[in-house]
């Protein structure tokens, strides 16, 4: 009864704030624009939950030349559904000539020319929160996938949060599987119930060899992208790989040189594999021993490029159950 009366106080208030900015709407692209030369490519990436607004103005910075540049880029979000809650945000911030909100449900959408034209014109590509099957399916091996990659190459920032980050990383837990995401207990007991990879969609530079998970502190989802990892090792896809767990109103971002910084409210986990696991087989509890962890608070930076050879601790799984707090 509680949740009820909250969510229509929530429908109500979006209404409203929907109506009053109605007459305030970002102008339609400016006539005469030329393209920038950009300054990345960059990434921001987060955790889902209450956006970290001063990463998106960081992403729009880096790839514009800094915040004391004159430069202004255009600025899309993409989603499969929901709404352009976004523009206003990201239109008073500096640096914008543009934003739009693109719903792009479908192959069809996905495939269409002016949808194409719009995204390779564009400097910085925001990917909103959703569910990461949706995006797999409609917009992998697209025109759209064609247009983002263009962006990257020519220098601009990537981003999401939640789905929309998730789907950023070489290999991707594209939840097709099941109707709901798999939780941390049901795959430690069997590494396979429910779990699916998506690969061979967007293949950054720094986040080779890499599987993002969000939410992370607030569901607990040190057990599951322990699985994730173990799953490539295990399947032959890779012989190590690179966990990126960003906790919710927190973003992971990542310059041009691959540097990772994090910013907002809590921490990002770099958990590595690099060695085969003892026990990964359908319909048996997982044994991995000694992942290596690295917890990376706020304003701290860790290097992809090379990983570093300290501060991280050891966590193994044996059957089904973490050694000691994996947090």
């Amino acid at each position: 009864m509680v949740n009820r009366i909250i969510d229509r106080l929530t429908a109500n208030l979006k209404r409203y704030f929907r109506d009053i900015t109605t007459d305030v709407r970002p102008p339609a692209a400016k006539t005469g624009y030329k393209l920038p030369l950009l300054a990345g490519p960059v990434h921001n990436l987060g955790g889902g939950g209450n956006d970290v607004d001063d990463a998106i103005q960081w992403m729009i910075n880096s790839v514009r030349g800094g915040s004391n540049s004159d430069t202004k880029v255009n600025v899309l979000v993409i989603r499969a559904a929901g709404d352009d809650d976004y523009n206003q945000l990201i239109y008073r911030m500096r640096g914008v000539n543009y934003v739009e909100t693109l719903i792009i449900s479908n192959r069809q959408e996905a495939n269409r020319t002016d949808i194409f034209d719009k995204v390779r014109n564009a400097g910085v590509i925001f990917f909103a929160g959703g569910d990461q099957c949706e995006y797999i399916r409609n917009w992998k091996n697209t025109k759209l996938e064609v247009a983002v990659k263009s962006v990257y190459d020519k220098g601009g920032a990537i981003g999401g949060t939640s789905a929309g980050a998730m789907i950023q990383s070489e290999y991707v837990y594209d939840s097709c599987a099941c109707e709901d995401s798999v939780e941390s207990a049901e795959v430690l007991d069997d590494p396979y119930a429910h779990v699916t990879f998506t690969y061979n969609f967007f293949q950054w530079k720094y986040l080779r060899k890499t599987i993002i998970d969000t939410h992370f502190d607030e569901r607990k989802r040190m057990g599951r992208i322990m699985v994730f990892i173990a799953r490539q090792i295990q399947d032959g896809v890779s012989a190590t790989a690179l966990g990126i767990a960003i906790s919710e109103e927190t973003s992971l971002l990542v310059d041009k040189y691959g540097i990772a910084k994090v910013m907002g409210r809590g921490a990002a986990y770099f958990v590595l594999g690099d060695h085969p696991p003892e026990v990964c087989q359908p319909g048996t509890p997982l044994t991995y021993s000694d992942y290596k962890i690295w917890r990376v608070p706020r304003g701290e930076t860790f290097d992809l490029n090379k990983l570093p050879s300290n501060g991280y601790y050891l966590r193994s799984v044996k059957r089904g159950r973490f050694d000691s707090d994996p947090y």
